[in-house]
């Protein structure tokens, strides 16, 4: 049974799904933009069995509340999460990152670098080999100068289509993918005031790659069990991306997968079949 909850952190509401024993060995799933933990709906049955899943909406997303008058940076989600562990009294967890998941789940591994047990990285890049250059030049054009000529293509960037493309592209049956995801993701983006959320999270993004060095030296340091799992035509986080966890961790799992961006929406069985080992042997 999967239980939809909300807790106040920091006075704001803080939507969460949450499964499996509570005495189990938590995952925290962390989703990206611009969807929601409604892209976990379908892994946290698989993996409830065994763990005590907990999937938040970060501030600004999903169920969770969007004030307006936040500055919304990966910092400020990185506090919100951190307050919601504390509130539900999680010390040790696995994550799962992906998209935007990523630079909040490698701030929390520097934070609390003990706190995290292992990583599953599903095209959430820590490494600039990563970057599909076609896909962020107009974002590092807005973040180093917003205005009006930059800001058109970002804004472009929170319209049904270029949502849908997220969700389709590099996926070989495309019909697979439930139109719900992209039609859902396009009326959250378009609830008044989240454009403006969005938006300060895309200028903000440019303080992700300065920290990947020291991402890269908690690798190196913790050799955290990584797993790596990649849709392979993803043209946002390419295929490099993850090929690059070898560099610092030598004894990460890695897999290409045909999918894109949102592997989970089109190969969730090959997913699980990768992730259920893979914690068993780095939680075990």
């Amino acid at each position: 049974m999967v239980h939809h909850r909300t807790a106040t952190v920091a006075g704001q509401p803080i939507f969460y799904r949450e499964a499996g024993p509570g005495d189990a060995p938590v995952v925290l799933l962390l989703h990206g933009f611009p969807t929601s933990s409604r892209m976990f709906r379908h892994l946290i049955p698989a993996l409830a069995d065994r763990y005590h899943v907990i999937a938040p909406d970060h501030l600004g997303f999903g169920y969770s509340a969007a004030p307006a008058d936040v500055e919304y940076t990966f910092d400020m989600l990185t506090d919100v999460t951190e307050g919601l562990l504390d509130a539900l009294g999680v010390d040790r967890f696995s994550m799962y990152v992906q998209d935007y998941g990523a630079p909040i789940g490698w701030r929390l591994a520097l934070r609390r670098p003990s706190a995290v047990r292992a990583v599953i990285s599903q095209n959430g890049n820590a490494y600039e080999d990563g970057f599909v250059p076609e896909f962020w030049a107009p974002v590092w054009a807005y973040a180093k100068n917003p205005g009006p000529d930059t800001e058109p293509a970002a804004r472009g960037a929170l319209e049904v289509d270029a949502i849908r493309w997220q969700y389709l592209t590099g996926v070989p049956e495309p019909d697979l993918v439930d139109p719900d995801t992209w039609v859902l993701d396009h009326l959250d983006m378009r609830r008044p005031g989240n454009e403006e959320i969005q938006l300060a999270l895309f200028r903000d993004y440019a303080t992700n790659p300065p920290l990947y060095p020291a991402v890269h030296e908690y690798f190196r340091a913790s050799q955290v069990p990584l797993l790596a799992i990649w849709g392979a035509g993803d043209e946002i986080f390419g295929p490099d991306g993850a090929k690059a966890f070898a560099r610092d961790l030598p004894d990460a799992e890695i897999h290409l997968v045909e999918g894109g961006h949102f592997l989970l929406e089109s190969a969730l069985d090959t997913a699980v079949g990768y992730i259920r080992p893979f914690l068993a042997g780095a939680v075990s």
